[in-house]
């Protein structure tokens, strides 16, 4: 299986699942081209995320906001000072590289997220080259790798592509959280396409300039996050997680713990037990791709390594055997960071009102500065310790009052005298707060590629890809045997497409197929992972039935036409192979 990527990037172009774009111009690094087949396996592997991260959820909405976002969106969010990576410059042929993957390439060294000194230092120690002529490397500087754009024709409002699909969903967290009813928690999910500008793209699928990401942002209160997840950690209550910590790479050990989801928030390994539950929902789905549990971990980023608005990160990963660990998704505890980031830079309320059960008496302190009084006796001082005074909140006035009978402002000490204190009672039906935010977010391009590596399997010099029934790009493949009489031969014919046809008008995928013969048709089947090959044959013009080929272990079994649709549907549905 060593060379399993180049066959599968062979057979992605021969029959329509993926190749480079723009070949007829000589290809463009970071882009694909998905073909009829390919779009059809993304789709399915999108169905199989909402199933599992959204339809499964009363607390799930779904949006789609815009590719391009104005300036603005990513100085409140950060990007357009932390989204970088850094680069280094071949002196001779003049090719770039990510400084950090070209090191690690070079000499197995792990220096991402380590200063430019640090990685220049090991370039030089290690005298790592340009792998292309063994020029020598510049030293290492930091690359935005944000699109620009332009919104609006002629010195249009500077914009960028998104690289990220969750700003979209932060700027509308009030008014979805209004559609939601004002309730927490509440989940927001979206699909769509990001941008990022790659440096020097390789590894295929895995590092694209423009791929198809599914991210969900899912506001909650941290004070009732332990209470909240209990109603729904049943969902994941057998999900185990093989984890590598944080705390086991700092001590050179990358040997997973394996717990369950309960476990790793009752032993302190996960910080925020939503966190850990969508974790297990992540454990779960990738899973239902056919990935064994035991090639699938989370790697835990140390704080170097984090994004900016992180305080805990866990990257999903799953063993690849031409790439070895890869990401195919990251978990995220990005607290409260975002939404008052926003709040910042918009001034719009981002405040989640959160509703007592029973209103609370409050007792409030407020103190009242006599100015006219104060002005008369300070003077020219006046100004320095009114400035003073109003940048206290009343609290504090009403401490240092009660407790030295005076307030120091600089050298001033003012009296007891200039002041009246208040004790006010009212009820309190709620309080404000900001909610904070826990992100999964999916590359499906990533998982997709790990699909076709899992999948891909050679019988008897043979390609069969095994994809799990549920995933494949079609439902099913209907074949009429071409053999008899012309009379027989035409008869199988027409019953055969009749039947792709209504089989098709009830909402299967069918491949409808009569040029070969039977063995090549199953042949071509199997290496786009058609689970179920149905077949008109002699028989079938006598009692109308025919027979149901499995793809994986090429037994049949023979059903009435009639049944046709409801077999297969029960067989996509239990994910059956028998």
């Amino acid at each position: 299986m060593s060379d399993v990527y180049d066959r599968l990037a062979d057979l992605a172009k021969k029959r329509g699942f993926y190749w480079v774009s723009y070949e007829i111009y000589g290809g463009l690094a970071g882009f694909y081209d998905f073909g009829p087949v390919g779009v059809l396996l993304k789709r399915n592997i999108v169905e199989e995320w909402l199933r599992t991260f959204v339809y499964a959820f009363d607390f799930m909405v779904e949006v789609e906001t815009p590719v391009i976002n104005p300036q603005v969106v990513f100085k409140a969010s950060g990007h357009e000072d932390h989204f970088t990576d850094p680069i280094v410059v071949c002196t001779k042929c003049g090719r770039v590289y990510r400084a950090d993957h070209l090191v690690k390439e070079a000499t197995g060294l792990n220096v991402e997220g380590a200063s430019l000194e640090e990685i220049y230092r090991v370039i030089v120690e290690k005298n790592v080259r340009c792998p292309e002529c063994g020029g020598e490397l510049s030293k290492p500087e930091n690359a935005l790798l944000l699109f620009k754009t332009e919104i609006g024709p002629y010195k249009g409002q500077l914009g960028y592509l998104r690289p990220e699909l969750a700003q979209g969903m932060f700027v509308n967290f009030k008014t979805l959280l209004n559609v939601a009813r004002n309730r927490l928690p509440l989940g927001i999910a979206q699909i769509g396409r990001v941008a990022r500008n790659e440096i020097s793209p390789r590894q295929g699928l895995l590092r694209l300039r423009e791929f198809t990401i599914m991210e969900l942002e899912f506001f909650h209160d941290p004070s009732e996050s332990v209470r909240e997840v209990e109603e729904y950690l049943p969902y994941v209550e057998g999900e185990t997680l093989n984890i590598v910590t944080a705390d086991s790479r700092e001590r050179g050990v990358e040997e997973p713990v394996t717990v369950t989801v309960r476990e790793s928030i009752d032993k302190g390994i996960v910080k925020n037990p939503w966190l850990a539950f969508w974790m297990g929902v992540g454990n779960k789905f990738v899973r239902s791709l056919g990935i064994p549990p035991d090639k699938t971990r989370f790697f835990e980023k140390l704080p170097h390594e984090r994004a900016h608005y992180s305080a805990q990160t866990f990257d999903q990963e799953v063993y690849s055997t031409k790439f070895g660990w890869i990401e195919v998704a990251g978990y995220a505890y990005r607290t409260d960071y975002d939404l008052k980031r926003h709040m910042d830079y918009s001034g719009v309320d981002m405040f989640y009102f959160k509703k007592y059960e029973k209103p609370v008496e409050v007792v409030k302190k407020r103190v009242i500065v006599d100015y006219k009084v104060l002005a008369e006796r300070l003077g020219e001082r006046f100004q320095e310790a009114l400035k003073a005074l109003q940048g206290r909140s009343q609290e504090e006035l009403y401490e240092e009052l009660s407790s030295k009978g005076y307030i120091e402002v600089g050298d001033l000490k003012i009296g007891r005298e200039f002041f009246t204190l208040r004790e006010e009672k009212s009820l309190v039906h709620g309080e404000k707060i900001v909610p904070h935010v826990v992100e999964p977010s999916y590359g499906v391009e990533r998982l997709l590629y790990v699909l076709l590596e899992y999948s891909y399997n050679v019988v008897e010099d043979r390609v069969v890809l095994k994809l799990p029934p549920r995933l494949a790009p079609f439902h099913v493949a209907v074949f009429p045997l071409m053999a008899g009489s012309r009379e027989e031969h035409k008869a199988m014919v027409s019953l055969a497409r009749g039947i792709a046809q209504s089989l098709r008008e009830r909402g299967l995928r069918v491949v409808y197929d009569e040029e070969g013969s039977i063995g090549r048709r199953y042949a071509r089947a199997d290496e786009i992972g058609i689970p179920y090959a149905v077949t008109v044959d002699h028989q079938s013009l006598q009692d109308n039935t025919v027979t149901i080929r499995f793809r994986d272990t090429r037994r049949q079994v023979r059903v009435g036409v009639g049944e046709l649709h409801d077999t297969i549907l029960k067989y996509l549905r239990d994910n059956t192979m028998i």
